[in-house]
C-alpha cells in the first residue's frame, strides 16, 4: 500500500487512465473488425479515414507500437483496395 499522498494520488491516476485506454483501445478494434467485415467498397472507403484515425491517436499517445499501427493501417488499406477492384 501507497504511504505518499503523491503515491497515492498517483495510483488513482493511473486507475483512471487504464479504463480510458482499454474503453479507446476496444473501440478501435471493434471499428477494425467493423471495416474488415464490409463488403461495400465506398461504404468502406468512407469508413476507412475515421479507422485510421484512431489507430494514429492510439499510437500517439503510445497505446500501441507505431509499428503495430502501421502494420495494422497497412493491411486495412489493401483490404479497402481490394474491395475497389
Amino acid at each position: 500500500m501507497a504511504h505518499h499522498a503523491s503515491a497515492k494520488k498517483r495510483i488513482k491516476q493511473d486507475a483512471k487512465k487504464r479504463l480510458q485506454n482499454r474503453y479507446y483501445k476496444k473501440s478501435t478494434r471493434t471499428a477494425i473488425q467493423k471495416l474488415r467485415e464490409m463488403e461495400d467498397a465506398k461504404a468502406a472507403s468512407e469508413y476507412y479515414p475515421k479507422v485510421v484515425s484512431m489507430i494514429d491517436k492510439l499510437a500517439k499517445k503510445n497505446i500501441w507500437h507505431k509499428n503495430k499501427a502501421s502494420n495494422l493501417k497497412s493491411n486495412l488499406s489493401k483490404h479497402v483496395k481490394n474491395l475497389a477492384s
